[in-house]
């Protein structure tokens, strides 16, 4: 194997690794806007902005890993299918609580209500991404996958 084809093999897995990052990240300046906000003030303009984009960024993530990545690490490792149909519960469940966020953003709900749902996501996000990354990482570093990795992980 060539080096230049190992490094493109190795990158799925830190691609994984810096997409979880950012999400976290993301999450995280979610948070402190709406600290930042007051818990009495209602949502700030830019506080609803950065509900909408972490939602949309964490979907387009999983969106993409249900239709490009895990079919791929499904052919080359049938014996993980148990796990990749665990992670796509997550995501189901994720996606579930994106929407009950995207509903309070959209109804101007109170920062205290909003917390509400980010907590719950921020819980089920970070248990979800250390099971991937426990699962997955190095089954990443040998996958076989030519694919853009803002299509296979989420544009972020």
């Amino acid at each position: 194997m060539a080096e230049g084809e190992k490094t493109r093999l190795v990158a799925w897995s830190r691609e994984l690794r810096e997409v979880h990052t950012r999400l976290r990240a993301a999450l995280r300046v979610t948070r402190e806007a709406l600290e930042d906000g007051g818990a009495a003030e209602p949502a700030t303009r830019e506080l609803l902005l950065f509900c909408r984009g972490f939602c949309t960024a964490l979907t387009r993530h999983h969106r993409g890993e249900d239709r490009t990545l895990f079919p791929a690490i499904a052919a080359a490792h049938p014996e993980l299918g148990e796990t990749l149909r665990r992670l796509e519960q997550d995501h189901s469940m994720i996606d579930y609580l994106l929407h009950g966020l995207r509903q309070a953003v959209d109804a101007a709900a109170s920062p205290a209500e909003l917390d509400h749902h980010l907590e719950g996501i921020a819980a089920i996000m970070e248990s979800h991404f250390a099971y991937e990354e426990r699962q997955l990482l190095t089954v990443l570093e040998s996958l076989a996958l030519d694919a853009d990795p803002g299509e296979v992980l989420g544009p972020l």
